[in-house]
């Protein structure tokens, strides 16, 4: 069939929704063709206006339901849905929770080529999946000629104003209104994309769930800013718990949210926050879980899915500032941890010390030069805990790791196609897939995180969590 032939622009459709995408678009096929549709949940009768044909899937826009899910809720903002902010939202959450679990299921069943009885548990949720982000990344722009805060329209860089986000923590958003509200009575300009002029491109605010410190970062078009001590006494007065405030410089033209230098404006270089008890300095560029107590979850079954005994040789890596290596350094013989950033080297390092754990080394480096420098000096792991980033595992990372042959191998994953994938690779070496654990750190949004457990040969274990 050629569907540009059988669609045309603003036709309407009627049809089911049979399943969902691992953006949180439903999929409707007519006659066989499947389109794209935001807004809806597998199950649902409904009528849709096409808007775009491409040569094996389109693009449609909601008309209307015909015959709504009993997992259908009342929406909260609209605005979440036109910036992408709140893409499941109109899913009732125990539904979400389900959803993420079959997207797991699915892509380890037909990317990782796993079988279908293959164990991909429930997904562990929030009792409260609102307000629960601890960072804002906030681009600043004119709009209706005055300075404002907000999102990207989806596939845009057309700013929508929001004052509420519904996920981020609310004292995140108040800093935010009182920040912009500051930066226009001081006359402040937002940067313009087009003629690369304007001052502040984003606003960063971080806050430690536990501490309620408060961190503030703002992103310039430049090396510094007119009237800083003015800027510095307003925004102190104004908010409670600041107690770090730095200027970022970014003047490239790029969609890198920030720029590589930072000054120190005022307060301390870093925030404080606790994961798992243990405490944390976090720094402007440093990588922390914006779900606090979710990440604590997917930590935790991490951490009891190495089932650590006290005399393990442990591996981390990727690991940041020390969130993971640190919790299983409490339990294992020794730890070794790498991560390619030596800024979040030197601060996992502050980070043992502060919390009294000598039985871990930090190296920065790439894996495929920090891994054979270990097995040189003849350090056998016993469990290899892996984090990537969404890319995944490197080849070459798979390959040493293969040839460690750790018993058990821990993948956190925040990506569940690459962790299937990566899971594949290491099934044909001869680890066996055991289990896979979702765990939801983005309520109202499509993304899920996973744990995924393999053990060499036939090894086995009993494992729970409490």
């Amino acid at each position: 069939m050629d569907a540009k032939q059988v669609f045309k622009k603003n036709q309407v459709h009627q049809g089911q929704v049979v399943d969902l995408t691992h953006e949180g678009q439903g999929v409707v096929k007519i006659d066989g063709y499947p389109f794209f549709v935001e807004g809806v949940i597998p199950g649902e009768q409904v009528a849709i206006k096409v808007l775009k044909v491409g040569k094996s899937f389109g693009f449609a826009r909601l008309e209307e339901i015909l015959t709504p899910s009993p997992d259908r809720v009342e929406i909260t903002d609209a605005i979440g849905r036109q910036i992408g902010t709140m893409t499941l939202q109109h899913m009732a959450y125990p539904a979400q929770l389900k959803a993420k679990q079959a997207l797991v299921k699915q892509v380890f069943s037909r990317l990782g080529k796993f079988p279908e009885s293959l164990e991909v548990r429930p997904t562990h949720g929030m009792d409260h999946p609102w307000q629960y982000r601890n960072k804002a990344q906030i681009p600043v722009r004119t709009v209706k000629g005055q300075l404002e805060t907000g999102f990207f329209r989806k596939n845009s860089h057309q700013l929508v104003p929001v004052e509420n986000f519904h996920i981020q923590d609310p004292v995140i958003d108040q800093a935010i209104l009182v920040t912009r509200d500051i930066l226009r009575q001081l006359g402040y300009t937002a940067y313009d994309e087009e003629s690369r002029k304007g001052q502040i491109r984003h606003i960063i605010v971080k806050r430690g769930h536990y501490s309620g410190q408060v961190m503030l970062i703002l992103v310039v078009n430049g090396k510094g800013l007119p009237q800083e001590e003015q800027l510095v006494e307003a925004l102190t007065d104004a908010i409670p718990n600041l107690v770090s405030l730095v200027l970022n410089s970014h003047t490239q033209a790029n969609n890198v949210i920030m720029g590589p230098t930072n000054r120190l404006l005022w307060g301390h270089p870093v925030y404080q926050d606790q994961m798992l008890g243990l405490d944390f300095s976090i720094s402007p560029h440093s990588f922390y879980q914006v779900n606090t107590p979710q990440a604590e979850a997917l930590y935790r079954y991490a951490i009891e899915a190495a089932d650590l005994s006290g005399s393990e040789t442990v591996l981390d890596a990727y690991c940041g500032i020390g969130t993971i290596s640190l919790a299983l350094a409490r339990q294992a013989g020794q730890v070794y941890a790498m991560e390619i950033v030596p800024e979040a080297i030197d601060m996992a390092r502050a980070n043992a010390q502060a919390n009294g754990l000598s039985n871990v080394t930090f190296q920065a480096g790439k894996a495929e030069e920090v891994l054979p420098a270990w097995q040189a000096e003849g350090i056998v792991f016993d469990v290899a805990v892996v984090d990537p980033p969404r890319k995944g595992l490197d080849p070459e990372f798979v390959k040493t790791l293969i040839e460690l042959a750790p018993d058990k191998i821990v993948y956190v994953s925040c990506n569940p196609a690459t962790c299937a994938r990566d899971c594949q690779l290491l099934a044909q070496a001869g680890y066996e897939l055991k289990w896979v654990q979702p765990v939801d750190l983005f309520p109202q949004t499509a993304h899920v995180e996973c744990v995924a457990v393999l053990l060499k040969g036939n090894n086995s274990y009993n494992f729970s969590v409490n």
